[in-house]
């Protein structure tokens, strides 16, 4: 949950708990004590959303670290037949590999492949190992893995954002209602409204905080 998610969530909770120290004196079976089932339901849905919020983000972000070091062993195998290759003077059948593409990447690693192959003996008899082509085959299976991966864990991350933002938008809405009945029921009892909308408000940042988040503008030049 980000700062504006987590006041949202507290005024759910706080609201939760003012309610429960009524509900006596509401029907049983009536439009408050349903809207405040809904909210009991509603707060857990929150928190389990968020819960899958906060491992989406982390596993894209293991993700993102997967990635890296898959790229960096199939880059290896590759400059190894490269160098492999300048001695051979076949050179040109190994162009350089690309290290910010991952596409490009992968797209050179099936260069190689191909152009490896007919040169197998000789390739090994230049010192790479004799599992070089199953070796070459594998880390680019890891490399297409973990891109895989991370887009799924990405997808996650974005529809528990999503899940997460409806649910608090319902509980928020929810709270509106109670609002409402708690005025229609306390009408003549002040101190019972004070205490509840002092319970249902939903903070807002300070100035000092806002202006803390906002960058301050370079100066003209």
């Amino acid at each position: 949950m980000n700062d504006e998610d987590r006041r949202i969530h507290q005024t759910l909770v706080r609201s939760r708990e003012s309610f429960a120290q009524c509900v006596q004196d509401f029907a049983e079976g009536g439009a408050a004590r349903q809207v405040y089932a809904d909210l009991q339901a509603v707060i857990v849905e929150v928190e389990e959303k968020s819960t899958a919020h906060g491992v989406g983000r982390s596993d894209a972000r293991q993700g993102t670290q997967t990635i890296s070091a898959a790229r960096e062993t199939l880059l290896e195998d590759l400059f190894a037949i490269r160098e492999a290759g300048k001695v051979m003077e076949v050179e040109d059948k190994f162009p350089y590999p690309p290290r910010n593409n991952d596409e490009a990447l992968l797209q050179a690693a099936g260069v190689y492949t191909t152009n490896a192959t007919p040169l197998k003996v000789q390739l090994i008899a230049h010192e790479l190992p004799a599992t070089f082509l199953e070796d070459l085959a594998a880390d680019k299976a890891a490399v297409q893995s973990a891109i895989t991966e991370r887009l799924n864990s990405v997808g996650d991350h974005i529809a528990a954002r999503g899940d997460l933002d409806d649910a608090l938008a319902r509980g928020a809405e929810l709270v509106r209602k109670l609002t409402s009945l708690m005025k229609v029921k306390y009408a003549n009892n002040p101190g019972k409204l004070a205490e509840w909308t002092a319970a249902s408000h939903i903070e807002r940042p300070s100035r000092r905080a806002k202006a803390e988040a906002t960058p301050t503008p370079p100066p003209p030049h």
